[in-house]
This record gives structure tokens, sequence and C-alpha cells, in this order.
């Protein structure tokens, strides 16, 4: 498909590839080959340099690997904090701004991020879109459908490098490595 038939597609709304296995549609082949590695579970990138964990797509790997090197290259002008992520940094911004341009017509609260506000949206709603398949139970957040999984496959991603002891949620990691490092761990919040 030629760039400008890709592009002609985002006015015309056409997404000609479409998933069997669930019936979501992309505009492009390739979006359709990395979404399909849900279904099949293919995670070919590999953190080899670190510490083994697998993802779908390489930027989510190269976007990974930040967490090991400790790279900050975004840094506020104002307050000098730094960030992994360009999108982190602009969303610091707006602490100096004060700008939340995404407001609920419902009850009036006003969101800096789009995603944080259309989840907002959700508790006017009442949609919870995110379902296990196992017990039925669902969600706002697909991320809170990937954690409870966790529940059923038995599955503990996150391992103590000193003493082996593995968790569900990298919360949870962070709270138990305080009884290592000493210090005061950030409060864990419940989903």
């Amino acid at each position: 498909m030629s760039n400008l038939v890709q592009h002609k597609a985002i006015h015309t709304g056409e997404r000609p590839h479409k998933c069997l296995d669930c019936g979501k549609s992309f505009v492009r082949r390739s979006q359709l080959v990395q979404h399909q590695a849900i279904h099949t579970g293919e995670r070919p990138h590999k953190c080899l340099d670190y510490c083994g964990k697998t993802f779908i797509r390489q930027s989510a790997l190269v976007r990974h690997k930040v967490v090991h090197t400790g790279e900050r290259p975004h840094k506020c002008l104002d307050c000098g904090k730094s960030y992994i992520r360009r999108s982190h940094l602009v969303t610091h911004q707006a602490v100096h701004t004060g700008e939340r341009p995404h407001k609920c017509l419902d009850c009036g609260k006003s969101f800096i991020q789009r995603s944080e506000f259309v989840y907002h949206q959700a508790t006017h709603t009442g949609e919870r879109p995110h379902k296990c398949l196992d017990c039925g139970k669902s969600y706002i957040r697909r991320s809170h459908l990937v954690q409870h999984k966790a529940i059923h496959t038995g599955e503990r991603p996150h391992k103590c490098l000193d003493c082996g002891k593995s968790y569900i949620r990298r919360s949870q990691l962070v709270q138990h490595q305080a009884i290592h490092t000493g210090e005061k761990p950030p409060p864990v919040l419940a989903l």
C-alpha cells in the first residue's frame, strides 16, 4: 500500500486489514501483523543485555532498556527534572503552566493528559471494556486486566534480585525492596 493510499485512509476511515481473531481493523498490514502477536503470545524482542524481559515490538525494547541504563535525556528547563521519555516531560511541564486542556462535561474535572480524561469518562458511563475470559471480571484499563490475569496464570514477573522473591506487580516489588535498602517505600496504590 503506498504512503498516499495509507494517508487517505486517515480521512476515509478505511481499515482494510482485519484481525480474524478479534475483528479489530488496521490501516496498514504491518500494524495487523504486530497486533496478531497479542493473540499468538509471540514476543520476539528480548532484553538480552540485562533482564531477559521480552516485547512484541522492537521500539518497546528500546524504550525499556533506558530503565537499566538510567539515561534521562529529556530535561525540564524550568526546574531541572529529567525524564526517560519526551512525552513524560511534556506532561510534567503542565505543572509549570497549569494547563489542563481536557475537561469533563459531566463533572467539570479537567486533565493534563487525554488518556486520563478518557479513562475518567468511563466512571460516568460505567464502561469496562477489558474483560477477563477466565472469570468475567472487567476493567476500565487494559493494564489492570493484564495485572489481574496473573492471578489465573500464577505468573510473578517482578523478581527481587537480592532474595529471589517475586511479585505480580512492579509496585509490590518496589515496596518489598525497602526491606533490603532500608529506604521508606512509596505507597502502593490499590487497583
